[in-house]
């Protein structure tokens, strides 16, 4: 798919390796690489790790691994590489260090001495004044004489930005047109005074060099946008990048529980989760583009490649997007529904290996039990370790197969018990072990016979012999099951 921008579009996704990744971040990284995608541009993963108290090796392999997993692809970043590495912020401190002194040297940034002693006291004074608190501009223009006496006092400086004296508009991809007035936006650190670069430099450093025309981010960064729009203006007069400042565009907020963002410490937030819960990549992809964009109105459900061909962001909604986990298990319900049986089953077997149910490697018996069963179960889950649990029953041995004692409690009274002992009596009479038979002898037995409704004459069977109320249809288990083994289950209940 080709573009119609201005030039061709390069998008990123530049999280920082601290904790475990979180559904706001996947979010963002999902619109943006929908938009490189739509839009036949490039999608660039690096990785923002200068913070080395908080950044750690994990939390980068954490990363990579999701965006794996996810399917969001990258054309340029960690594994790939590129023409513009490295693509871990701290393999380019050399990078930072050099723009930093460029603007310098060219008179967009300077040297501020200020102890903090010294800024909190200016601070106050401010507030209390009723001016804005931020960076008042003190050392602005300071002679030698005065960064000599400084210096000889042994203060390191840090390196601040010179913001322009103007009004910034612009055009948000999602908001509209924005105005700031630089009144509001004081001058601001781009360089610790012990070197350290600040996001404030290395983050529009990496986007001009690496020519990303695009940042798609979330809102919390939105009030930071006239200080990048400043920055960029610099970057071009000293040759930094490729002389143009990218399209922005904020992304809602996504609330969790009580009209809250939601935060990385809630549950629900925590991306690493929903691989052993269940969920399909593609299905959580879908659940996600949700927060913020819909394919249609009256449309939920729809695959990523779909997603790709009517990607717009002009069309994401600015306000709060609510997390709902429900919602997001529905969709993952409905995606198992899509999915052809043979991918189905393939897609169960980690689930089942993880439960020990099935062997590292597969024999031939259990792949033929699995894909017999699949069938019985594919309507009938919203998440893939529900399989586990409806047909575990198939897979255990007679030495592990347990009946849960609240089912047993209500199926397996003195009068379930005696629907079992009928139940055995009948199927001990069956030759043909088939469903159709099964059906016809337990119907025969149970409800002609014993007079019974059908809940109360199979619960008592299907507890006794899957061990659980909610199992698979009953007689197409009973087939699977074989005749030896669901003979001897019902036996084991007619004599405890």
């Amino acid at each position: 798919m080709s573009s119609d921008l201005p030039r061709p579009v390069v998008a990123r996704f530049c999280p920082s390796p601290t904790g475990n990744p979180h559904v706001g971040m996947a979010r963002t990284a999902l619109f943006s690489w929908a938009f490189a995608r739509h839009h036949g541009g490039q999608f660039v993963f690096r990785i923002e790790d200068t913070d080395t108290s908080r950044d750690n090796e994990e939390s980068f392999a954490l990363l990579v691994e999701v965006m794996h997993w996810l399917g969001l692809d990258w054309d340029e970043g960690p594994e790939v590489g590129g023409p513009h590495g490295p693509y871990r912020q701290s393999e380019r401190m050399d990078i930072y260090a050099d723009v930093a002194e460029r603007l310098l040297d060219a008179g967009f940034a300077y040297k501020a001495y200020d102890s903090a002693e010294e800024l909190e006291e200016r601070r106050n004074a401010a507030r209390a004044a009723g001016r804005p608190s931020g960076y008042d501009g003190l050392h602005r223009d300071l002679s030698v004489e005065q960064i000599a006496a400084y210096e000889a006092q042994g203060r390191q400086p840090v390196i601040r930005f010179k913001m322009p004296e103007r009004v910034y508009t612009f055009t948000d991809l999602v908001r509209g047109e924005i105005t700031f007035d630089s009144a509001n936006v004081q001058d601001y650190v781009l360089v610790r005074a012990n070197g350290q670069p600040l996001y404030t430099l290395t983050n529009p450093t990496d986007d001009a060099m690496m020519g990303v025309t695009h940042v798609l981010r979330g809102e919390d960064l939105l009030s930071s946008t006239p200080r990048q729009i400043a920055l960029y203006e610099a970057f071009a007069e000293i040759g930094v990048g490729g002389g143009f400042t990218p399209e922005f565009g904020h992304l809602p907020f996504v609330m969790g529980e009580g009209n809250r963002k939601l935060s990385k410490r809630d549950p629900e937030s925590n991306l690493l989760d929903y691989k052993p819960k269940g969920f399909l990549p593609e299905a959580l992809l879908n659940y996600m583009a949700l927060l913020g964009w819909s394919i249609a109105e009256d449309r939920d459900v729809f695959s990523i490649p779909e997603m790709v061909e009517a990607f717009e962001i002009g069309r994401v909604n600015p306000n709060p997007a609510r997390f709902d986990i429900k919602k997001a298990e529905a969709i993952n319900g409905s995606h198992i529904r899509l999915l052809p049986e043979p991918e189905l089953r393939e897609r169960l077997v980690p689930y089942f290996q993880a439960a020990g149910l099935i062997d590292a490697e597969p024999s031939e018996e259990q792949m033929r039990t699995l894909a017999a069963a699949t069938p019985l179960v594919h309507e009938r889950m919203t998440l893939l370790t529900e399989a586990v649990d409806m047909l575990r029953f198939l897979f255990v041995s007679d030495a592990d197969f347990s009946i849960d004692e609240a089912d047993r409690a209500k199926n397996l009274d003195d009068a379930g018990v005696q629907v079992a002992r009928a139940a055995h009596e009948a199927l001990a009479e069956v030759a043909d072990w088939s469903t159709d038979t099964i059906e016809s002898a337990l119907r025969s037995a149970l409800i002609e016979g014993l007079g019974l409704k059908p809940r109360l004459a199979f619960g008592p069977v299907r507890v006794a012999v899957t061990g659980s109320r909610i199992s698979p249809p009953l007689f197409e288990s009973l087939e699977l099951l074989g005749r030896d083994v669901a003979l001897a289950r019902l036996h084991a209940v007619i004599g405890s």
